[in-house]
């Protein structure tokens, strides 16, 4: 766990989607997103945490949605695309990095809940700004770039039953 002092105010960026797709491929089971969102704010200040989400139609989404909300998550919704060639795409990587860097200037702290190397240089401008960069992301599936660019990466592949429902 990294090292923590309860003065620090966190913001907790959850990219649902690769979180979604990591548990599923590795585990084929879902993210327990109150155990993770109390494990990295831990004894900490909460200042926002956000859950990047894509409506996609698909069963129990709705359900999903309210269900991140009542544990604390604010649900950040996006329609998937479907393109003529009937292709489908929905990414938040713009929406996570605009909300990180915005926040990097009231937090001490940004969690990213992702391994999506596209993160790397987020996390490099963050720290050079002064705020901390925690990832917590399952090791097998997590980026390089993205790991070595953070202060501190948990991987949740090593607590897996803490974090998979």
């Amino acid at each position: 766990m990294p090292p923590l002092h309860e003065a620090q105010r966190v913001a907790v960026l959850a990219d649902s989607q690769n979180l979604y797709h990591s548990s599923h491929s590795l585990y084929s089971r879902n993210i327990d997103y109150e155990t993770l969102l109390d494990t990295v704010v831990a004894d900490r200040e909460l200042v926002r945490a956000i859950a990047y989400v894509i409506r996609a139609d698909s069963p129990n989404e709705e359900e999903f949605f309210e269900a991140i909300e009542e544990i604390g998550f604010e649900p950040k919704i996006k329609d998937i695309k479907t393109f003529a060639d009937g292709s489908k795409k929905a990414d938040w990587d713009v929406g996570i990095s605009l909300d990180a860097v915005t926040l990097g200037d009231h937090v001490d702290v940004v969690a990213l809940c992702s391994g999506d190397g596209d993160f790397s240089r987020l996390c490099s401008h963050l720290r050079h700004q002064g705020v901390r960069v925690e990832v917590f992301s399952f090791g097998n599936s997590a980026a390089d770039e993205l790991l070595d660019a953070a202060d501190s990466f948990v991987d949740m592949s090593e607590e897996k039953e803490r974090f998979l429902l």
